[in-house]
């Protein structure tokens, strides 16, 4: 009878426990900050644009980088809540991935766009939203540079680069090299090299390439920068 009685006590609060994982606990001290407001949050730190949508195309969640990335060049737009393929030869490989994601749970990376312009998306499904009652697929956004602008802020900031040696970083991050990093700030390729040579001498790089792997590495910092930026 008392070990009925406990396996029973373990099933109800395990029971509780899944409930409270699917519906977000909603206790007094938690009562302020909803779940979707720090799943929102957690989705802005990461330095990849993240959209969740429906089979059908409609954006339930957009993060902040995603919401930047989908300019007026990128292969993929938001009209309204509504996510739609740019160029006509999009549409249907789009579609399709959307609809296998929800309908038969199969990932895809597409590549979309033209020559100009062309970025990868992971297509990645992740099953029924109960609170909805349909399917939802993540769509992770290809970056089109090596390194974000504001990750590269945030390096030199750490780093105590001048004003002068961050522009210089931002372009070989870039893929720019040296003589053309030169040409494009007007100064000469000697200048340059003086300031690659004292940023390899800050971060301790061997190399442009080291110096340049360096940043790409970096960890999400999207939150923190923003608000540094705005300040």
């Amino acid at each position: 009878m008392f070990a009925t009685s406990n396996v029973e006590h373990l099933n109800a609060s395990n029971a509780a426990m899944h409930a409270v994982a699917a519906h977000g606990y909603t206790g007094p001290e938690r009562r302020t900050t909803p779940r979707r407001d720090w799943l929102a949050a957690v989705l802005d730190e990461l330095d990849y644009g993240l959209l969740l949508v429906t089979e059908a195309g409609h954006v339930t969640q957009a993060n902040h980088v995603a919401q930047g990335e989908l300019d007026s060049e990128h292969p993929l737009q938001m009209l309204g809540r509504e996510l739609r393929a740019r160029h006509a030869h999009d549409v249907v490989p789009l579609h399709t991935a959307l609809q296998n994601a929800a309908h038969r749970g199969l990932r895809k990376l597409l590549t979309l766009g033209d020559n100009t312009q062309r970025v990868s998306v992971s297509i990645v499904p992740l099953g029924i939203d109960h609170s909805r009652s349909e399917a939802s697929t993540l769509l992770i956004l290809g970056k089109r540079q090596m390194c974000e602008s504001l990750s590269v802020q945030g390096y030199a900031r750490s780093h105590s680069l001048t004003p002068a040696e961050t522009r210089v970083l931002t372009a070989l991050c870039q893929g720019v090299p040296p003589a053309e990093v030169a040409a494009q700030l007007g100064v000469g390729i000697a200048t340059v090299r003086s300031q690659i040579g004292s940023i390899r001498q800050k971060t301790g790089a061997d190399s442009i390439r080291s110096l340049v792997r360096q940043v790409a590495v970096l960890p999400p910092l999207m939150g923190v920068l923003r608000h540094a930026m705005a300040a």
